[in-house]
């Protein structure tokens, strides 16, 4: 294990209590200094006001397809404009709660403020309103908002940049990968900045998905091959840390082919069902290695310590969407048409993604505030709902009218987000619980 591993925090293994008992909670009220202690309160509870918004806004629009009472009008596409939110929008958000937490003790180097970070993270808050708001007003106000957002970007990660060459210590490895990750963020909202003025809605979406793939997926993966080996072996009897470094490539190929087919079908290069056989077992077979990756990883042993399991259920969302990503291309053959891509696709967002943000962003809330490290009763029940919510989407797109069922996940969505960002909103802005600074 190296220098910077020892420093993190295990997991406990103690049962499935609720991270309140025993803890007498401060009789302090909520304010917003409060939010300016640590940079994971200030970056997360800006990414919850991104993420609820957001999840309201796509409910809305599903509802208003369903029933045609809002009429809606739209300035921006709104499948683009769902897809650039929630794909770039939040996400980052929350990034920037682990890049300046753990990240500083991985590099061994002093962690930025709150206060310093503040410009950068209200900017891109603002920055996706005013895109979410501009989708219907107004183009320009959308363009406003995705430069705003945007330089937010630009901005934060230009400091944890600054980090990265600060640091002097040996294992630096996941560090540059996040950082380079990052860098193919900012290229891709830039791209779309660009592409949107030219009227070039297909090149908007190649860069929305370039940007999903080559910066949130390849920061999930980095952090995931880091974290999730650690935190079993620390809560789990007899599970050794495994993660040696061929892995974290092997997961990193995966993706970087990925994120080149998304430009090659964008490209119109290479085309064909010969492409599609190939794109197809390649797919499955990827699939496979991961599924096997979370055995390997100590899946069923997770199994008993609820927060723990989340994050290994959540890692099989990945093997799961490369599966159905697969298939997809299989089943597709007679048309030439891919059968399963949107299922696949949100198998991977919101189960892959969707499940390691609550089980991570849970984990590092709870420590941060003083409370014990497990996901009590309530986290487990919208953890379970958010599973079913990504499994009413996959199965959408295998109806001839999807639009209920998809709404009923959207909402389903919106539930687990609101709840959950509500309760983390309440901690965020008050001390922690055990009277300790952060």
């Amino acid at each position: 294990m190296s220098t910077s591993s020892r420093k993190e925090l295990p997991l406990p293994v103690s049962g499935q209590r609720s991270d309140l008992r025993g803890v007498m909670p401060p009789s302090e009220g909520w304010r917003p200094g409060w939010l300016l202690q640590a940079p994971h309160r200030l970056a997360f509870a800006l990414a919850m006001v991104v993420l609820i918004g957001a999840g309201g806004w796509w409910l809305l629009v599903q509802w208003d397809r369903l029933t045609g009472q809002l009429g809606l009008r739209y300035a921006v596409s709104p499948t683009l404009t769902h897809g650039a939110v929630m794909g770039l929008g939040f996400i980052p958000l929350f990034f920037a709660g682990f890049l300046f937490t753990a990240g500083p003790k991985w590099l061994s180097v002093e962690a930025p403020s709150a206060r310093q970070l503040m410009p950068t993270l209200l900017a891109q808050t603002a920055g996706w309103w005013l895109w979410l708001i501009g989708a219907h007003w107004h183009m320009g106000l959308a363009l406003t908002g995705l430069a705003l957002a945007g330089l937010g970007l630009l901005g934060m990660y230009l400091r944890y940049f600054r980090l990265l060459r600060q640091s002097r210590v040996p294992d630096r490895l996941h560090a540059t990968v996040v950082a380079v990750a990052g860098l193919v963020g900012l290229l891709s909202l830039g791209g779309l900045l660009l592409a949107l003025p030219a009227g070039r809605l297909d090149l908007g979406a190649a860069l929305v998905r370039s940007g999903l793939w080559g910066f949130v997926v390849v920061t999930y993966v980095a952090v995931a091959h880091r974290m999730i080996p650690f935190f079993t072996s620390s809560a789990v009897p007899m599970v050794e840390v495994w993660r040696p470094f061929w892995v974290l490539w092997a997961l990193l190929v995966m993706v970087l082919v990925e994120w080149l087919a998304v430009w090659a079908e964008w490209a119109g290069w290479p085309v064909g069902r010969e492409w599609m056989l190939v794109r197809g077992l390649f797919e499955l077979a990827a699939g496979s290695v991961i599924l096997w990756l979370a055995f390997a990883w100590g899946l069923v042993q997770s199994l008993k310590i609820r927060l723990l399991a989340m994050l290994h259920l959540g890692f099989v969302w990945l093997g799961l969407s490369f599966v159905l990503a697969g298939v997809s291309q299989l089943l597709g053959l007679r048309t030439g048409i891919p059968l399963l891509g949107l299922g696949a696709l949100h198998a991977m967002t919101m189960g892959f993604l969707g499940s390691l943000m609550l089980a991570m962003v849970t984990r590092v809330s709870c420590g941060h505030s003083g409370r014990t490290l497990v996901a009590d009763n309530l986290v487990w029940a919208l953890f379970w709902c958010l599973q079913l919510a990504v499994v009413l989407r996959i199965v959408a797109v295998l109806l001839p009218e999807p639009t209920a069922v998809t709404a009923l996940s959207a909402l389903l969505w919106v539930g687990v987000c609101a709840v959950w960002g509500a309760r983390l909103l309440g901690w965020y802005g008050r001390p922690r619980v055990d009277g300790r600074p952060g």
